[in-house]
């Protein structure tokens, strides 16, 4: 048998770079970033570029930080640059509505991820369909996804595919994971349900990587990466390292690695100051299994109050926070702070 003709496995990457990239820059990117960033995505075969602020449709808002660019003209300027990539959107409900999601379509989203806390699956119903009734391809999420069990998850899972999810996936928003722990989750989900599934990395602990290779290998066929790890705290799956491993390791992209790799360099020189690393604080975070996006707060609460930020991470893990929950910054800051006195 002619070798050249095995057909390679397809993992479908899935790019938030110019979405949870938002994260690590105060949600402050403009219009020529954007625009710069998508044409040059398009152009490395990306299939799906996904634009917005950095918690989603309709979470501009002064208490996670308000976008540069609001979101119709984000997704009008990204959707104008990508002429052969979809473009994605990611909603939570309760930050987005029904008519961000129409606004959202109407301005050209092909891909639209509905997310939830990894047990609160119930409440993606109502927009799920929403989408599907919008012809879009509806996707369901589930956020800080170390909390419930694997069980759980593939649970949770399947209720988003009863609910119109056309692809679900788990979310590794503290960068908590082994690449065990993914093993044993995707496998589960795998099992539960029939459509593709879904994996999002974060890098706190230093295996972005790892644990995306080993999410496609139990079975994960929608894998999300962005340019040079551009995201919140230490940064997402870095995508153009994760296309090398990839191909090597056998599975197809559809990529072409010269063309990401140039995309990076212009992701690191546009976009942001520098790229993200793994400090101390967001290993911190990555233990205590807290969201990277709590990063910039947690350190500006501790230095004004005078507490170490490694121990208000553990402190908040302990509570179990989750994205929405900022205003907690300041009562445990202030907890910590009375009980040293």
């Amino acid at each position: 048998m002619d070798t050249n003709t095995i057909q390679r496995p397809r993992i479908l990457l899935h790019d938030p770079t110019l979405r949870d990239g938002h994260h690590a820059v105060a949600h402050r990117l403009d219009a020529d970033q954007l625009r710069a960033y998508a044409t040059a995505a398009n152009a490395a075969g990306v299939p799906v570029v996904e634009v917005g602020h950095g918690n989603g449709l309709g979470a501009s808002s002064l208490q996670i930080g308000r976008a540069k660019l609001p979101d119709p003209v984000m997704l009008t300027t990204v959707r104008e640059a990508l002429t052969t990539s979809k473009m994605g959107v990611f909603m939570a409900p309760g930050w987005g509505t029904a008519d961000d999601l129409r606004a959202a379509v109407d301005r050209g989203a092909d891909v639209v991820r509905i997310a939830a806390h990894c047990t609160e699956a119930d409440v993606t119903e109502r927009h799920l369909g929403v989408v599907r009734d919008l012809g879009a391809e509806a996707q369901g999420v589930l956020l800080m996804s170390h909390m419930a069990r694997p069980d759980r998850l593939a649970e949770q899972c399947a209720l988003l595919v009863k609910f119109g999810a056309q692809a679900v996936g788990i979310m590794d928003s503290a960068g908590h994971y082994l690449p065990a722990d993914v093993i044993e989750r995707i496998h589960a989900i795998t099992e539960a349900v029939d459509v593709p599934v879904i994996f999002h990395g974060h890098n706190n602990l230093g295996l972005a990587v790892a644990n995306s290779l080993a999410a496609a290998e139990a079975g994960a066929t929608i894998i999300d990466a962005t340019a040079r790890g551009f995201g919140a705290g230490a940064g997402n799956t870095q995508l153009e390292v994760l296309v090398a491993v990839l191909e090597r390791r056998g599975f197809d992209t559809g990529i072409g690695l010269r063309a990401i790799l140039a995309a990076a360099d212009l992701a690191q020189e546009r976009l942001m100051e520098a790229p993200p690393r793994i400090d101390s604080i967001s290993v911190a975070s990555g233990v205590a299994g807290v969201f990277s996006g709590f990063k910039k707060p947690v350190l500006q609460a501790a230095l004004r109050a005078g507490v170490d930020p490694v121990d208000l991470f553990l402190a908040l893990g302990e509570r179990q926070v989750v994205a929405g929950q900022e205003d907690l910054i300041g009562d445990v800051t202030r907890q910590l702070k009375a009980a040293a006195r």
